[in-house]
């Protein structure tokens, strides 16, 4: 499918124009190096007043309130509202089981994340977009202002969905290139043979604030099949010769949400958000309702 036709099914314009009313909210305040359209409790050289301070040797004399000096005879130096940038990173599995459900867990997870990064871009946020598989496999970084609403779909819309998954490296690397403070979503179904809890670490000993969306289809939730059956991993091709019964179906339900519990648990314990849908949720919904209800967007 050509690219610009997948841009337009990540993101309709007139869902767009729904998310124009949104902004990003970031539970810190993150120093930015660029002026921003947030405000930050530093003080800094903008166009608000805040405060005044004693003058000390050094200080900019283009700060001086010279009015203050005349009626005064002191010297005081005018403060003012800083702003700053806000980073949102989002690190987006591009491994090959993202790749199956109906609908596809791929198409959903991209959707996700032109929408994230669309309103970033809308409000003047430092977007920045990480895919991975056997670790980082691609990146668009610091992109910033509505004119690349279009180079960031269509980057999402070329992601390809293949080979095995490493979110241990992919962290490693993301915390290795990108060392600003900010938002980071990490976005998948997390069915990593190397477990999630190492490539979380990476991101927890950066200080950031950190949102993780766990996605899944509605056949891996309920799968429809019985009987003798041969399995085979897509990310790595092993096989297994399973014979489908109700038992253990049942078994499968219990452990795939004792997995799934025991992510939440692990963010919840260490200050991370985490939100778990399938694909078989509304997409406006779950932007429009789900995330606002966990405080990513308002």
């Amino acid at each position: 499918m050509p690219a610009t036709e997948t841009s337009n099914q990540l993101l309709a314009p007139e869902f767009m124009s729904k998310l124009d009313q949104l902004e990003l909210v970031s539970r810190k305040i993150f120093a930015g190096k660029l002026r921003g359209e947030r405000r930050s409790k530093r003080r800094g050289e903008s166009v608000e007043f805040a405060d005044y301070r004693n003058y000390t040797p050094g200080d900019d004399l283009r700060f001086l309130d010279w009015n203050i000096l005349a009626r005064l005879d002191k010297l005081f130096l005018k403060l003012f509202l800083q702003e700053e940038d806000l980073h949102v990173s989002i690190i987006l599995d591009a491994s090959k089981s993202m790749d199956f459900g109906n609908p596809a867990k791929s198409l959903y997870t991209r959707r996700v994340a032109a929408a994230i990064g669309y309103i970033g871009l809308s409000n003047h946020d430092r977007v920045s977009l990480y895919p991975y598989a056997e670790g980082l496999v691609g990146e668009m970084a610091g992109i910033r202002g509505r004119s690349a609403t279009r180079r960031m779909l269509d980057f999402l819309s070329r992601v390809e969905f293949e080979s095995g998954s490493n979110l241990s490296l992919a962290c490693k690397q993301y915390a290795i290139r990108h060392p600003q403070r900010g938002i980071v979503l990490v976005i998948g179904d997390f069915f990593d043979k190397g477990g999630y809890e190492t490539g979380l670490k990476y991101l927890l000993g950066r200080d950031l604030d950190i949102y993780v969306i766990q996605v899944l289809s509605p056949q891996e939730l309920d799968p429809p099949v019985t009987g003798d059956l041969q399995l085979q991993d897509v990310e790595d091709d092993d096989i297994a010769e399973v014979t489908v019964s109700r038992a253990l179906l049942n078994r499968y339900k219990h452990n795939l949400q004792a997995y799934c519990g025991g992510l939440k648990e692990y963010c919840a314990k260490r200050g991370v958000s985490y939100l778990f849908t399938s694909t078989e949720v509304a997409f406006d919904q779950m932007v429009l309702n789900y995330l606002r209800h966990r405080g990513l967007v308002r």
